[in-house]
Order: structure tokens, then C-alpha cells, then sequence
């Protein structure tokens, strides 16, 4: 018998068909991984689906919760596993848990003494997150030990002391940056003449550079590209600046004081070139529009408020407004806009808090630990579902992946379920 081909065009409409079947009948696939201090972006944000607001009896689902340890390292997951870091005694401790149960994997812990001029008021750390890249996680302790381990079993492949190797001495709280790769690099705010910054392979731990006189003041760096040009942002005392990450050579800075030189939130960065920091105390936030002309950064600085005043939450940015908890006493939910400075929106009811974004839902965990689903625009807090999720000092920032938020305080670790799909949001 001699079957005959189908004809092209009913080809064409059953492969259509077919991918449309798929489309509605095939599980959408959640994106399980946040690896670095502020997610997949660097920028607190992931797209989503909708987070569950009909929380049972006022809470969401607790999945598991278990006692580790104090610390204000966030979160990473990464598929079935959570790495993070906390402090027993006189240790730091690297920790690897089961993302289903919470248990113990590995641990990896070093002695780590504070010295005569370490500020214990807010607890001894540690404050930086670990990032993970491929089979590798990197951590620095409270008192610059960094750290590179396998994640699967926590042996150590290399490490350097900051402090006792270069000079790097850290601010009077303990270390608090969050490392970044860029390429083949680990790149750290350092401090210190000659190695405010350096760079290390992430392979063998071999220093590739060392740059700058900065003063390291407790903010992570970011990575962002300005018309074509990759440039590492540095929010350090006295200052943000920026450099290549290949070299770090100097692009440019610009001043930003404040009373103590303390600049401890993230940089956000959007594509319309606009880059917006923000301190406490006496200080305010700042706009700047960068652009590259004659293959030298022009920086113009939009505007400049004390209205807005982030101290070590994240603030997020959605469209043309940025979110954050501005205050550090009493603080606001703020909406501000990210081109004028202007200030569309403050609510009062939580504390100093941690922001992420969920799509249009920003999920807010103030440092008492009450956790909310807030629908946020830029003339309202819409406040959809709240509870009492944590019992100690929360500022931990959250952390979201495969339909579940992982949270901490300065003496729990836990999961809950919020129902959600999630991924990149660039």
C-alpha cells in the first residue's frame, strides 16, 4: 500500500495545533534557583504568576522551620538544595540543607574571632551571602575569610584571608559585601589602599588584580552595561563608583556622603540608564543617568532627596518607580519615582523592612518578622495577605524559588509555601 505524504499547510497546522495542546496542558516549569545575593539579577526581582493571599488561618503553609543560628546571610537556593551562612561560638559556618526538610547536608565551619574595635550591638554576623557558580560556592566571613568550597559535599578547594594576606580590614560591624562573578572572575569589595576592590579566578583562587584606595562600606557590588560597556558598580564610603571589570580600572564616581559613611544598600540599575542609590542617617538617594559618549561614562545626576532614605533593606524597581522601606527608625513603605525624585506614595504598618518582587506583588518582611503580600503601584500599598512569620530580628532579605520563600531571623530557618511559578525577571 502507498500512503501518501500529508500536504505542507496541514503539516504546518498540526504541528501548530500540537504546540498550542502543549502550551495548555504541560506543567509550566518553575525556576528553582537563587544563587546570589539578590536572585537570579542581582536586582530582587523574579516574574511570577500570582503568590497565594488565602493564607489558612491567616498564615501561610509551613513547610518546615528549624533552629540554626545567628547571622544575616541570606538565603540561596539551588534546585533540591539551600546554602547559607550562620555563626556558633567562635565559628562561621558554611551550611548546606535539603530545600524539602531543612536538614543538615554539610557544614563547613572555621574559627573566626572578633577583634577590640568589632561592634556587637546587632550581633556578630555573618552578613555576607554566599554566591553559587557551577559546582562551587564562595563565602566571606564576618572577618574577611573567603572561602571556596564544593557545594555538593563542602570541601574546601581554596581560600584567602582578606585581612591577613592584603590589608583588608573590615568596617567595625564585620564584613558585609556579597561577592559577584563576572566572566572567569570573583570580584570583592576589598578596602584598603592600593586593593579597595580585587578580583580572584574562580577556579584556583589566583588574584588577577587588585585596584583602587576604596574604604569598603558594607554594600554589594553590581554588574551593569552602559551602551555596550560592562561596568562594576562600587557604593563605598564616601562614594559610588564604577570600574572595568576586566582591570578595575577607574570609569568614573561620584560623591555621596553620609554621617557615618555608611552605605549598605544595593545599587539599582535600569534599562533606561538610570542607577539609584540610597543611605540612611543623614544622607538620602540619589538618580544618576549614565551614557557613554567618546568611550568616556557621562554621569548627570537627575536628582537628589532626604526623603528617601534606604538603610540596609532592598529597594526594587518596577517600570519607573522604585519600592523600598525608607527610615532608620520608624520607616515607610515609599514609592518614589526614579526620574524626578518625586515621592508618590509612603504607608506606615511595618517596620524596617526587606523588599522582593514577585511580578506586580512585592513581597515585604519587616525586621520584626511579619511577612505581606502587598500589591504596590505608585499611589498605592494594597496589602493582600500578612502574618507573624518569625520571632527575633529579621533582616534577612527573603528568598523565592519554585513556589517557595525561604526565610530567617537570628535564630530560625524556615520554608513556607506561596504557590508560585516563578521566573527571571531581567
Amino acid at each position: 500500500m502507498k500512503i501518501k505524504s500529508l500536504n505542507p499547510p496541514y503539516q504546518l497546522f498540526q504541528i501548530i495545533f500540537f504546540l498550542l495542546l502543549c502550551l495548555n496542558v504541560c506543567p509550566k516549569i518553575s525556576h528553582s534557583q537563587w544563587l546570589q545575593w539578590g536572585g537570579p539579577n542581582r536586582n530582587f526581582k523574579v516574574d511570577s504568576e500570582g503568590l497565594k493571599t488565602d493564607w489558612t488561618e491567616e498564615k501561610p503553609i509551613q513547610l518546615w522551620k528549624r533552629q540554626l543560628g545567628e547571622g544575616y546571610s541570606a538565603i540561596c537556593a539551588d534546585q533540591d538544595n539551600l546554602y547559607t551562612m550562620f555563626r556558633r561560638g567562635n565559628e562561621d559556618v558554611v551550611i548546606a540543607l535539603s530545600a524539602q526538610t531543612g536538614k543538615t547536608i554539610w557544614e563547613y565551619a572555621y574559627t573566626s574571632l572578633p577583634w577590640g574595635e568589632f561592634n556587637q550591638q546587632y550581633g556578630p554576623g555573618p552578613h555576607s551571602t554566599p554566591l553559587i557558580i557551577g559546582d562551587y560556592i564562595y563565602s566571606i566571613g564576618f572577618r574577611t575569610e573567603l572561602t571556596c568550597l564544593d557545594k555538593k559535599n563542602g570541601q574546601k578547594i581554596w581560600s584567602h584571608n582578606l585581612w591577613d594576606e592584603y590589608g583588608a580590614k573590615p568596617g567595625d560591624r564585620g564584613y558585609a559585601s556579597s561577592p559577584i562573578a563576572y566572566k572567569d572572575l570573583l570580584i570583592v569589595l576589598a578596602g584598603g589602599k592600593g586593593h579597595g576592590v580585587m578580583a580572584f579566578n574562580l577556579k584556583n583562587g589566583q588574584l588577577v588584580w587588585k585596584a583602587q584606595d576604596f574604604i569598603n562600606s558594607y554594600s554589594s557590588p553590581i554588574i551593569i552595561n552602559v551602551d555596550g560597556q560592562d561596568q562594576l558598580i562600587a557604593f563605598v564610603e564616601k562614594k559610588v563608583a564604577a570600574l572595568d571589570p576586566n582591570t578595575g580600572g577607574l570609569f568614573w564616581q561620584h560623591g555621596h556622603n553620609t554621617q557615618y559613611q555608611i552605605h549598605a544598600s544595593t545599587p539599582i540599575w535600569g534599562k533606561d540608564n538610570i542607577l539609584f542609590i540610597s543611605s540612611a542617617y543623614d544622607a538620602g538617594s540619589r538618580a544618576l543617568h549614565l551614557s557613554l559618549q567618546d568611550g568616556k561614562t557621562v554621569v548627570e545626576e537627575l536628582w537628589y532627596s532626604k526623603k528617601v532614605r534606604v538603610q540596609h533593606g532592598s529597594a526594587v524597581r518596577v517600570d519607573d518607580t522604585i519600592y523600598a522601606s525608607s527610615g532608620h527608625g520608624p520607616a515607610f513603605l515609599t514609592a518614589v519615582s526614579v526620574k524626578t525624585g518625586e515621592v508618590t506614595n509612603q504607608q506606615r504598618g511595618f517596620g524596617k523592612a526587606n523588599l522582593i518582587m514577585a511580578g506586580t506583588q512585592m513581597i515585604v518582611l519587616d525586621e520584626a518578622g511579619k511577612l505581606a503580600i502587598v500589591k504596590a503601584n505608585p499611589n498605592s500599598f494594597d496589602v493582600l495577605a500578612e502574618s507573624e512569620v518569625l520571632t527575633s530580628r529579621a533582616w534577612t532579605v527573603p528568598t523565592l524559588a519554585g513556589g517557595k520563600i525561604y526565610l530567617r531571623d537570628m535564630k530560625e530557618i524556615l520554608a513556607l509555601d506561596i504557590g508560585v511559578n516563578t521566573k527571571i525577571e531581567r
